[in-house]
């Protein structure tokens, strides 16, 4: 791919586009020339460094894991004793003060929140993080700034350099074509797209929140500006940019403006600067649409646009087949081959910082008896805990009362029963809870791609009700699961009659067998395997590693015939346990939410 050709492609053969590209050129080789020595020597050994089995992920803000950044550098060997080899600091650069959607709201690219420190500091923490091995993930929010951002005041203020760097219009003509074609994204919070200024008059496209103003990419000083400011921070020693929202990021009248080709013609062209100005950079896309759009943006052949992509759908469907007792939904689904390129990698979680919409394949639902709306409704009751026997303690996301609709709030533990058992003191339930939340990140730490953990997860952090009495959080319930780190809990971690014991000390084993096992590697992609056992997941590694997985409180039996050219009927290995296992009858027996790793 070449950059020049691309760039006056895309912004056309102009005096105007000759100009900007220039200025490209220059931020480019500026950055380059201010590159730090041991991070070009990390550049020469490319970037293919996130295949590798040793990936392991955690997910944090730093206010609620450690207050600052200074407290951090204090638990930076909590994350290496964990086994973690890449931190996702959540949302850490300045951002607009009172709401700012959670740090979304970007103020400054270049400075860091006053309440966590200053980029001196990160630069530090990120050098001290390298020394332990582990790698620098932070958000980049590609989309929108506060609309206190510089570039915004330049703007208003009419100097003709930040002219048309935000989409507004003077009439409303324009926006009111848009709004035909646009959905909405926060429909009970944020309404509409667009929102009129008088003391500016101007419509100004918000997409998201009043207070996010939206970039206008037609504009190349857009694209100049924001490369300039990845490439600062990449010269800060970040590893792994998160592109937020990337699917928004192109507008056209008369059309959803979501997914647009020339979104991913941008994110190409931004990741032809990485790779020639610091090659060892990665970029994590964050795009929650349906899966044969999310693959679109790895890129392809010359055009490669994301190293790594989230993959919602398999965290949806863990939760799906743990509150349905049924994984025929998950082994259909990730059966689905949606031609994810060869170097191109999943980001597998279980639970983030956000909500969870429950999105499924419906033709797939209809195929198992399933009515898609009324499926939808059982998992949104089950996992806020109002259907009969969940086990689940959350809450509802932007619920809506005229079409019932909602997405769900809580944590990994809280949802996997944990919260109900500690409050009923039920020790057998307490004893399932934990099992779930086992089970669940062994799936994750097993199959293709990078496992996150979100912080917290390791010791079985419970909800923090205590949101609510936060005026600045009280009406979003994502801060449900969003709570401070319990330090003191966590000083239990190596107390196996402690839950904190029981989850964080069998993480850690997990992880540990993941990182010195190469199968666990990009190299080798998970298979699902249909085992006509309803409750039991069942996936193997081009047939180096089996793995099973029985979602249901029940003992389960798997007839061995399924996976007889694995090498069973005999007797194979559990990598997590050192046992032998042997079928009995030309069956495996499952105890409850038990998982195997088979080789």
């Amino acid at each position: 791919m070449d950059l020049k050709n691309s760039y006056y492609e895309f912004y056309g053969n102009s005096d105007m586009t000759g100009l900007r590209y220039e200025q490209l050129r220059k931020i480019m080789e500026e950055a380059g020339e201010k590159r730090p020595a041991a991070l070009k020597k990390a550049d020469e050994a490319g970037n293919d460094w996130y295949q590798s089995e040793k990936m392991i992920g955690m997910m944090l803000y730093v206010d609620r894991f450690s207050n600052d950044l200074a407290g951090f550098e204090e638990r930076i060997d909590y994350l290496a004793e964990l086994g973690v080899t890449y931190v996702h600091f959540m949302p850490l650069l300045k951002s607009r003060e009172g709401n700012n959607d959670g740090g979304y709201a970007v103020s400054d690219y270049l400075m860091v929140e006053d309440k966590l420190g200053t980029m001196k500091q990160l630069e530090r923490v990120i050098g001290l993080l390298k020394e332990k091995g582990i790698r620098t993930c932070i958000d980049f929010v590609l989309n929108h700034t506060a609309k206190e951002h510089i570039w915004a005041r330049k703007c208003l203020s009419g100097d003709p350099d930040y002219a048309d760097m935000y989409v507004m219009f003077q009439e409303d003509t324009i926006p009111k074509e848009y709004e035909k074609a646009l959905t909405e994204i926060f429909p009970g919070v944020a309404p509409g797209n667009f929102t009129y200024y008088p003391d500016i008059q101007k419509y100004v496209m918000t997409r998201f929140y009043e207070f996010q103003w939206d970039l206008n990419y037609k504009n190349p000083q857009v694209f100049n500006k924001i490369v300039e400011a990845l490439l600062a921070l990449a010269n800060k020693g970040v590893d792994i940019f998160r592109l937020d929202a990337i699917p928004y990021m192109w507008k056209e009248p008369g059309t959803i403006s979501m997914n647009m080709p020339q979104a991913h013609k941008l994110i190409a062209m931004m990741y032809q600067i990485v790779k020639e100005v610091c090659p060892s950079v990665i970029f994590l896309g964050e795009a929650i649409v349906e899966p044969f759009e999310i693959v679109k943006y790895f890129g392809s052949g010359e055009r490669k646009e994301c190293n790594v992509m989230y993959n919602a759908s398999l965290m949806v469907l863990l939760w799906n087949s743990l509150a349905s007792r049924d994984v025929r939904l998950m082994t259909r689904s990730l059966a689905k081959d949606y031609g994810i390129p060869s170097d191109g990698l999943w980001i597998n979680y279980i639970r983030c910082h956000d909500d969870i919409g429950w999105g499924f394949e419906e033709d797939i639902l209809r195929e198992l008896g399933c009515d898609p709306k009324m499926h939808k409704q059982f998992m949104i009751q089950f996992m806020e805990g109002t259907f009969p026997g969940s086990f689940s303690t959350g809450e509802l996301y932007e619920f809506n009362p005229q079409t019932q609709d909602a997405r769900n709030s809580g944590t990994l533990a809280s949802m996997c029963g944990l919260e109900q058992a500690v409050n009923e003191k039920h020790l057998y339930k307490l004893e399932l809870a934990v099992k779930r939340i086992l089970l669940l990140h062994a799936v994750i730490i097993a199959y293709t791609g990078i496992p996150l953990l979100y912080s917290g997860d390791e010791i079985g952090q419970l909800n923090d009700w205590g949101y609510k009495e936060v005026k600045e959080h009280a009406a979003d319930s994502r801060w449900l699961h969003r709570g401070k780190m319990d330090w003191k809990a966590a000083e239990k971690r190596n107390d196996l009659s402690t839950v904190q014991g029981q989850i964080f000390v069998r993480l850690k084993h997990m992880i540990h067998i993941r990182k010195a096992n190469k199968y666990f590697s990009a190299c080798y992609k998970a298979i699902p395997v249909v085992t006509g056992n309803n409750a039991v997941f069942c996936f193997h590694k081009e047939d180096k590693m089996l793995v099973l997985a029985n979602f249901s409180e029940y003992e389960q039996w798997v007839d061995s015939q399924c996976f007889d050219w694995f090498g069973l009927p005999g007797e194979m290995k559990d990598l997590i346990t050192g046992r032998f296992v042997r079928s009995y009858d030309n069956r495996i027996q499952l105890g409850p939410y038990e998982y195997l790793w088979l080789v």
